[in-house]
């Protein structure tokens, strides 16, 4: 039995020891396969939050900026295709956090009324701007993450 390890073993070394040279024959450094399974790693996390994300929206946040994210014209704002939502992340992430009220201008148009604070978890909030930057034309691949979230003050 003891021989029939030490055979396995004996193969998965030279199996591991083939999978370097290949990679090394490739041209393919070992930074640019670590950064190719990295970018792998975080459209994973990217996909697992927006669907998290997704979740959060449908509870606390369709009901006034709607399924599609087009919000209630001149009450609520659009979310889909967002200039402030997309050039605004920390404003954005701020007021999904802690509410908003006043004035914002989205998309060109003013809009003028109070989002209370839902009191989500730092998590919640990275995985709900995930999504809503992720949905409806919106297309943002840097993930916000919750260190991000965690990093935006009152």
């Amino acid at each position: 039995m003891k021989k029939h390890i030490k055979h396995f073993l004996i193969l998965e070394i030279i199996a591991l020891i083939m999978g370097i040279s290949s990679i090394a024959q490739s041209g393919e450094s070992n930074s640019e396969y670590t950064k190719y399974t990295t970018t792998e790693i975080q459209d994973t996390a990217l996909t697992k939050s927006i669907a998290r994300g997704r979740e959060v929206y449908n509870d606390f946040c369709m009901q006034c900026h709607l399924a599609d994210g087009k919000g209630t014209p001149n009450v609520f704002p659009p979310l889909a295709e967002s200039d402030w939502l997309i050039n605004k992340r920390k404003e954005s992430i701020h007021a999904i956090k802690y509410g908003l009220n006043g004035p914002i201008k989205v998309n060109g148009k003013p809009y003028n009324s109070a989002m209370t604070s839902m009191g989500l978890e730092d998590e919640e909030i990275a995985d709900v701007m995930n999504y809503i930057m992720n949905s409806w034309g919106n297309t943002q691949k840097t993930m916000v993450t919750v260190e991000e979230v965690q990093h935006v003050d009152q």
